[in-house]
């Protein structure tokens, strides 16, 4: 029987450890921008066109490589970091594999110069998946220059999985800001078809968090510093004001090394214990400085994950040394969390004043042409459904409780059984409603009472008629009178450059206003508010939380966001129309049994369940 293993061909080898080392082309840029520090570089230039499709180039002034080394540069496992298994141990570079530049020359076209300082000449080299194309000398600038063209042109396949522009994009961003706050002593420029998002001077670390999130950061800056003899932390804090619902500007970095680390992330939570709410996130940029040989970063080839030999020590020093910088700097929250992202008004300390102004925004919000059409006949007539061909409805007994959840037909429930609450039952009921603790609306009906949750029930109104608007592409909108101009982060510009025709659809009118700013003339007709940048940025901010937390397609994500961002707050005080408009919306719904949490939005006391709570 002849043998059947046998060793695999370099370029098939290469495409292997490529589907590891170069997962999409922002794993490429930090493959390539880690080269570039370690080569000792005090400018890095990186030029992105097409998101990384088309072109990814990093430029340093590094110390260059000698042809022999360019050469053996491209090699599986060639590498100038360590020579043996000890130095393993003491790994302060950021490249040890030798593995990222065989990988992106096996699924892309790469071209290098590189020219040391003291030689007249430098080195050409273009490589295709993994072939060698040609080697020459050239006249270049001292450094290196790694240009990668046409990511995956020979693994179509993969080059199918690569997300929209934008999507990648950011990505880019995100591994962009990463290495640029790790090295703040190193000059950045960051270029996009031709236009700079970045430029980077060389300074301080909390130079380079304003240069890189804003100068809306500068205020919210808090310094952290703690050293002992076994770990060292620096760097800062953000104010718990700043604290955001989503993920994605906590950065923690060991030896200057990004690393991703859910344990020590809750030590800074813990830390912020009490200032914020339990689901929202601070912001931090702290270094850890370790002796090498208490860590190991050869866990996985994106080297982002690492572990200690002793977790516990880590994670109560940076707990104490959050704390302590809080306590330090007299930190306090100054945010009302329970507002609103739509109500900026500073209200008085008269409660009357409060529930005017409430008064106010509810009927603004509930007298619109479509509030009023549904709402000219009262609620009650949608349950005529026996012989009016309103939706049928069907109530359903509660494992947990003795009330009655009521359910109705649509293609949510499509076995629905006819409505206990037929149309003589709501025909004859003269009940009031009302409202209890401004959170719950209750109607009276002949046989009992119907428990209305008025938060859930207005989010999945408007829910089910943003949706119906996304798939229509039909959106009416009310101009601004005075249009705000929003700056946004370049991950933040991404993302809203890619949702630009779904809030269109909504109808949002935004066009881009320079670089990396976005100018808001319109916000969608239902919907008023009195800041559109609070609304905008809510919106955006609870897209992204939504995103991390569910896996929705962009529309249903966006209608969601949106629904939660406009609708009714716990609190709110409503008029009688008001509330019967709600509840009459609500039934017209296909799914009007959910909230978007999952949770009810209404339930039915029985009469008989009234009465057995008096035993009688």
């Amino acid at each position: 029987m002849s043998d059947l293993i046998q060793l695999l061909p370099d370029a098939i080898a290469n495409q292997i450890a490529a589907g590891e080392v170069v997962q999409r082309p922002a794993s490429a840029l930090k493959e390539l921008l880690e080269n570039a520090i370690d080569a000792g570089a005090s400018k890095i230039q990186v030029i992105v066109k097409e998101a990384g499709k088309q072109l990814i180039q990093v430029v340093d002034d590094g110390r260059g490589m000698s042809p022999t080394d360019a050469r053996m540069s491209f090699e599986r496992h060639a590498t100038s970091k360590i020579r043996n298994s000890q130095d393993l141990f003491s790994i302060r570079t950021f490249g040890f594999r030798g593995e990222a530049l065989a990988s992106i020359a096996a699924v892309a076209q790469v071209e290098l110069k590189t020219r040391q300082e003291s030689e007249e000449l430098g080195t050409l080299i273009q490589i295709e998946g993994s072939e060698v194309k040609k080697q020459e000398p050239i006249a270049t600038m001292p450094g290196t220059s790694v240009a990668m063209k046409n990511l995956f042109f020979n693994v179509p396949a993969r080059r199918n999985f690569l997300k929209s522009n934008p999507v990648e994009m950011r990505h880019i961003v995100e591994e962009f800001q990463r290495v640029a706050l790790s090295y703040p002593e190193i000059a950045f420029t960051l270029m996009q078809n031709d236009m700079e998002l970045f430029r980077l001077h060389a300074g301080k670390l909390s130079q380079r968090v304003v240069g890189l999130f804003g100068k809306n950061y500068q205020s919210q800056l808090v310094p952290c510093e703690e050293l002992t003899p076994h770990v060292n932390v620096k760097g800062y804090i953000g104010k718990p004001e700043s604290a955001k619902k989503t993920r994605g500007e906590q950065f923690f970095f060991v030896n200057n090394r990004y690393i991703k680390s859910s344990y020590l992330h809750h030590a800074v939570s813990t830390a912020f214990e009490g200032m914020i709410q339990t689901d929202q996130h601070p912001f931090y940029v702290l270094f850890l400085e370790i002796d090498p040989s208490h860590i190991d970063i050869n866990v996985h080839p994106t080297k982002t994950e690492i572990k200690f030999d002793d977790e516990r020590t880590v994670y109560a020093v940076v707990r104490a040394a959050v704390r302590q910088a809080l306590g330090a700097h007299h930190v306090v929250p100054s945010l009302d969390f329970s507002l609103d992202v739509n109500f900026n008004d500073k209200w008085d300390q008269d409660p009357e004043n409060k529930i005017k102004v409430d008064q106010e925004y509810s009927y603004k919000t509930f007298n619109t042409p479509e509030f009023k059409k549904s709402s000219a006949s009262g609620w009650e007539k949608l349950f005529e459904g026996d012989f009016k061909g309103g939706p049928a409805v069907a109530s359903q007994k509660s494992n947990e409780d003795d009330t009655e959840v009521l359910t109705f037909s649509s293609r949510a429930n499509p076995e629905s059984e006819p409505s206990i609450l037929n149309s003589k039952e709501m025909l004859e009921n003269t009940g009031t409603t009302f409202q209890v603790e401004l959170n719950y609306i209750v109607a009276q009906m002949s046989t009992g009472l119907l428990i209305v949750d008025q938060q859930a029930a207005h989010e999945r109104i408007l829910y089910e008629r943003y949706l119906k608007q996304l798939k229509l592409a039909q959106g009416p909108s009310q101009q601004s009178l005075f249009p705000p101009v929003i700056e946004l982060s370049p991950s933040d510009f991404e993302l809203v450059s890619g949702l630009l025709p779904e809030l269109h659809s909504l109808g949002f009118m935004i066009s881009v206003f320079g670089n990396q700013a976005v100018v808001v003339q319109g916000v969608p007709a239902d919907i008023q508010v009195r800041n559109e940048k609070e609304l905008f940025e809510g919106l955006i901010e609870q897209f992204k939380n939504f995103k991390n937390e569910l896996s929705l397609d962009t529309r249903e994500n966006l209608a969601r966001s949106l629904a939660r961002k406009s609708s009714l707050k716990r609190g709110q005080k409503l008029n009688d129309q008001e509330m019967e408009t709600l509840v009459g919306q609500l039934f017209a719904c296909q799914n009007a049994n959910y909230g978007l949490s999952g949770n009810k939005t209404f339930v039915k006391l029985d009469l008989s369940s009234i009465h057995s709570f008096f035993g009688k």
